[in-house]
């Protein structure tokens, strides 16, 4: 598998593998965390955070102007599943309720409780919408040391109209969005990661024979954008043409495409983690 040194990829591997027990046999259980809305959703309170690490994702409106689906794509799984991976694979203390499920948190813009997130998931910002107060929310989370990741939009249509959302919330005139290059600490933060992944959706790579552009020649090459503050640390990380989120939630449906696409997929994923806990 290109992007992960030979080394690097077989302990990711096994400790996946050991951990997974059978990738596929974990499907069923998976399915049963289902993926619904209205009181299942744990919008975060004031008493959801203990001290250890919550996964953190925000709800965000959708405009129909923008080219993606809305902020529960990948939700719960992918919440669930990189908060497994993240206590088992790493040092980290995530916090589980008394059934062993990972407490992981929804938050919207102009939630108090998102300045309790060190790290907060965006997916299919391609259709985000941010309003003036929720642009000035945001900017302050960020400047007071949050983490964004944006994931899960292609081409660039879905692009441009996501640079527009972020210009509000950040001003280009002051932050500027630059290329991670290779030798970026993110890349290196646990594991070698040498490339950035494109993964797409299951269900396109099923359906499409294998191929992995979502967007065909206008999303061919994957991209790990960031936004930097005056002390060149990460402020909002964008994974653009790939969706490192599936490989979260869907690493259960498809032993295929878990090997293809989880191990590279929870190699970044836990590194960006790791990245945006520490710096």
């Amino acid at each position: 598998m290109k992007g992960l040194r030979g080394g690097v990829l077989g302990r990711v591997l096994a400790g996946l593998v050991a951990a997974l027990g059978l990738a596929g046999g974990l499907a069923a259980a998976q399915g049963r965390r289902g993926g619904g809305f209205g009181a299942s959703v744990p919008l975060a309170t004031p008493e959801s955070f203990d001290g250890a690490f919550h996964f953190c994702r925000l709800a965000f409106r959708a405009s129909r102007a923008g080219d993606g689906g809305n902020w529960s794509v990948d939700f719960p799984r992918a919440d669930v599943n990189l908060s497994i991976r993240l206590s088992e694979l790493t040092r980290t203390v995530v916090s589980f309720d008394a059934a062993r499920e990972p407490r992981h948190l929804v938050v919207r813009p102009t939630d108090p409780e998102l300045f309790q997130c060190p790290f907060v998931m965006a997916t299919e910002v391609g259709s985000a919408y941010f309003d003036e107060d929720e642009s000035a929310k945001l900017r302050d989370y960020l400047v007071k040391g949050g983490f964004l990741w944006a994931d899960d939009f292609w081409g660039s249509y879905a692009w441009d109209f996501w640079q527009v959302q972020l210009e509000r919330i950040l001003p280009p005139s002051q932050y500027h969005v630059v290329d991670l290059p290779p030798a970026h600490p993110l890349f290196h933060a646990q594991f070698q990661v040498e490339a950035v992944p494109q993964i797409p959706s299951i269900n396109y790579w099923a359906g499409s024979g294998g191929d992995t552009s979502e967007r065909g020649r206008d999303s061919a090459t994957p991209h790990a954008r960031a936004v930097l503050d005056a002390y060149g640390r990460i402020m909002v990380l964008m994974t653009h043409n790939t969706d490192v989120g599936d490989s979260w939630e869907r690493e259960g449906d498809s032993p295929e495409y878990f090997y293809t696409f989880s191990v590279k997929g929870y190699a970044f994923g836990i590194n960006a983690l790791l990245y945006a806990m520490t710096h």
